[in-house]
C-alpha cells in the first residue's frame, strides 16, 4: 500500500508536467493494486484525488493511454467508482478516444465507458446524445477481424439497444448489415448468441426489422434452424429457438412481413409452413405464430386460407388435445382467429370443421387459451347465422361461457366471455338461442355487460339484451327483474357520458319489457317519462326520434 500512495503521489506531479516515462510506472504499479485487491485500491486511488487528473492523459498523442483507459474501466468495475469518474469529466476525452485508430486504445476506451455507464439508463443517455452509436457501428465494420473489440462493440449495442432512444440512431446506421455479416462468420455457440442478444432489442424497431430482412438475416435463422433442428445439445435447443422467435419478431413489422410473405409465394413464407407439421414444439409454436403475425391484413388471410393452411392448423391442434402444449395451444388459436376476420372466410372455416375442433378446447383451465378459443369462435359466427344458432344452442358452450363471465381475475376472459354470449344471439336472432342462454343463467351477465366502460362491450349487451325481451320476454322476465334491468336502463338514460347509440337501444330495449307487467311496474316507478322526454331535444336525431316513440309509448300505457 505504501507503493501504490507514492505512485499516486508521484501520478499527481507527473500528470502536471507529462512526463512520459514516470507516468507509466505509475501506472504500472497503480494496475498492478487493482489487479491485486480492486476495491482497496480504488478507494486510495480517489481519497488521492487522482481522477480530476486523468482526463489530461487521455490524449491520442500519448502512449499512456491505453493504460490510463485501462485504469478507469478497472476502477469502474466497481460500483462507488462510477459516480466520481462522471464528476472527473472522463466521459467527454474518452468518447473523443473512439475516433482513434490504435486497436488497444479502442478496447481499453470502450471497456472503460461500458463499465462507467454499466446499469445507468442516465448515462448510457448521455453516451447516446453524444453520438456514440455510429461510432461504435463504424468501428465493427472496420475492425471486425479483432474478437475482442468486436465483443465489446457487441456488449455496447446490447447495453444501448435496451432504450427507446438508441432506436432512431441505430436504423441511421449500416448496423443491420454489419451484425448479419457478422454473424455469418461465427461457428462458436456462444458467439452467435452475443449478437442474438444485440439483435432481439434491435428487432422491436419496426425501420430496423425491415433493414434486417433485406440484409438477409432471414436466411441465416433458416439455416440456423435447419441446423439445429435435430440437435439434443443443450446448446442446438437454445439456438433452436432463439433463431424461431427472431423470426416471429421480425414479422411482427407491417413491412417486413409483407416483404416476405411475397403473394404467398416468397420461400420464407413456404419454409415456415413447413414447421407447423414437425415435431418439435419450438417450430410448431414459431409456425402458428408466423402464421399469426402474416394474417394481419385480409389479403394474405384469403390466401392463405384458399390454399390449405387452417387444415395444417386444425391437425396441429388435434395433436396438442391430448398432449396439451399451452403456447403450441394459444398460437395456433391466434392464427386460426387472425384467418377468421374476412368474411369471405368464415363460411370456408366453418365448413373445414374449424368451430368442431376448437370446442375441444373448451375444458381448458389455462386462462390464455381460454381467451384465443372465445375469440376464435366470436370471429367465426359473426354474419353466420347458421353457426351461431347451432353454437348458441349447445348448453355445454353456454354453461361455460356463463362460467368464465365470473372470471374476475380474468378480464379479458371474462369481457370476451361476456361477448360471444352476446353475438351467438345477435347473429342467430333464434328464439331457441335465447332459451339455451336463459335457461344457462347467462341473462344476468348481459345486464351487467350493460354497464361495460368498453361503448362497444355496453352496445352489444342492449342488442342481445332486446332480441330477448322480443324473442321470449315471458321466460326472461324473472331474470331481468332479478338483474335489475330497469334500473340499469334508467342510469344509461340519465347518464350525459352516454353514447347515442347507448342511449337509443335502451329506449329500444324499454318498449319491449313494457309487455312484461312487473317490469312495466318498475318502469312506471322510476319516472322514466321526465328522463324520456328531455332526449326529444337531443342533437342526435335518431335519438331524438325514439325518444318521441318511447314517449308516447309511456304515455299510452301510463
Amino acid at each position: 500500500m505504501d507503493n501504490l500512495s507514492e505512485a499516486l503521489e508521484k501520478l499527481k506531479l507527473a500528470s502536471t508536467d507529462s512526463a512520459t516515462d514516470s507516468v507509466e510506472s505509475c501506472l504500472d504499479c497503480l494496475l498492478k493494486a487493482l489487479v491485486n485487491n480492486n476495491t482497496e485500491a480504488s478507494m486510495k486511488i480517489q481519497e488521492m484525488g487522482v481522477l480530476p487528473r486523468l482526463p489530461t492523459l487521455l490524449s491520442p498523442q500519448s502512449s499512456c493511454t491505453p493504460k490510463v483507459a485501462n485504469m478507469i474501466a478497472e476502477l469502474a468495475k466497481n460500483e462507488f467508482m462510477r459516480g466520481p469518474c462522471v464528476e472527473a469529466g472522463l466521459i467527454p476525452p474518452l468518447i473523443q478516444l473512439l475516433n482513434f485508430s490504435d486497436q488497444e486504445v479502442l478496447l481499453q476506451t470502450g471497456r472503460a465507458l461500458g463499465n462507467i455507464c454499466y446499469d445507468s439508463h442516465s448515462l448510457q443517455a448521455q453516451l447516446i446524445n453524444m453520438g456514440v452509436i455510429p461510432t461504435l457501428v463504424k468501428l465493427l465494420g472496420i475492425h471486425s477481424h479483432n474478437t475482442a473489440l468486436t465483443e465489446m462493440c457487441l456488449i455496447a449495442f446490447g447495453n444501448l439497444a435496451e432504450l427507446e432512444s438508441s432506436k432512431e440512431q441505430f436504423a441511421s446506421t449500416n448496423i443491420a448489415e454489419e451484425l448479419v455479416r457478422l454473424f455469418q462468420k461465427q461457428i462458436e455457440h456462444e458467439k452467435k448468441e452475443m449478437i442474438f442478444e444485440v439483435l432481439a432489442p434491435l428487432a422491436e424497431n419496426d425501420v430496423i426489422k425491415l433493414q434486417l430482412v433485406e440484409a438477409g438475416l432471414v436466411e441465416c435463422l433458416l439455416d440456423v434452424v435447419a441446423q439445429t433442428v435435430d440437435g439434443e445439445r443443450e446448446e442446438d435447443i437454445a439456438q433452436l429457438k432463439t433463431s424461431s422467435d427472431l423470426m416471429v419478431l421480425l414479422l411482427l413489422g407491417d413491412e417486413s412481413m409483407q416483404k416476405l410473405f411475397e403473394g404467398g409465394k416468397g420461400s420464407v413464407f413456404q419454409r415456415v409452413l413447413s414447421w407447423i407439421p414437425s415435431h418439435n414444439h419450438q417450430l410448431q409454436l414459431a409456425g402458428a405464430l408466423a402464421i399469426a403475425n402474416f394474417a394481419r391484413n385480409d389479403g394474405n388471410c384469403i390466401h392463405m386460407v384458399d390454399t390449405g393452411i387452417v387444415q395444417k392448423l386444425l391437425e396441429l391442434l388435434d395433436r396438442h388435445v391430448e398432449e396439451g402444449n399451452v403456447t403450441v395451444q394459444h398460437a395456433a388459436l391466434s392464427a386460426l382467429r387472425n384467418l377468421a376476420i374476412p368474411v369471405v372466410n368464415k363460411s370456408k372455416m366453418l365448413s373445414a370443421g374449424v368451430a368442431d375442433v376448437v370446442l375441444k378446447f373448451l375444458q381448458s383451465e389455462m386462462p390464455p387459451v381460454q381467451f384465443k378459443l372465445l375469440g376464435t369462435l366470436r370471429m367465426l359466427i359473426d354474419t353466420q347465422a347458421e353457426a351461431a344458432d347451432q353454437l348458441g344452442t349447445n348448453g355445454k358452450l353456454v354453461e361455460r361461457l356463463v362460467e368464465w363471465c365470473e372470471a374476475k381475475d380474468h378480464a379479458g376472459v371474462m369481457g370476451e366471455s361476456n361477448r360471444l354470449l352476446s353475438a351467438l344471439i345477435r347473429h342467430s336472432k333464434s328464439k331457441e338461442v335465447v332459451r339455451t342462454v336463459i335457461q344457462g343463467g347467462g341473462v344476468k351477465h348481459l345486464v351487467t355487460m350493460a354497464t361495460s366502460e368498453h361503448m362497444i362491450m355496453q352496445n352489444e349487451a342492449l342488442v342481445a339484451l332486446g332480441l330477448i325481451a322480443a324473442l321470449d320476454l315471458v321466460a326472461a322476465e324473472k331474470d331481468f327483474v332479478g338483474a335489475n334491468l330497469v334500473s340499469v336502463l334508467h342510469k344509461l338514460l340519465s347518464d350525459e357520458r352516454s353514447a347515442p347509440e347507448i342511449k337509443y337501444n335502451s329506449m329500444i330495449l324499454i318498449c319491449a319489457v313494457m309487455g312484461s307487467e312487473p317490469l312495466h311496474k318498475e318502469v312506471q316507478s322510476l319516472a322514466f317519462i321526465d328522463v324520456v322526454s328531455k332526449l326529444r331535444a337531443h342533437e342526435n336525431k335518431t335519438v331524438s326520434h325514439q325518444a318521441s316513440l318511447t314517449e308516447q309509448r309511456l304515455t299510452a300505457q301510463s
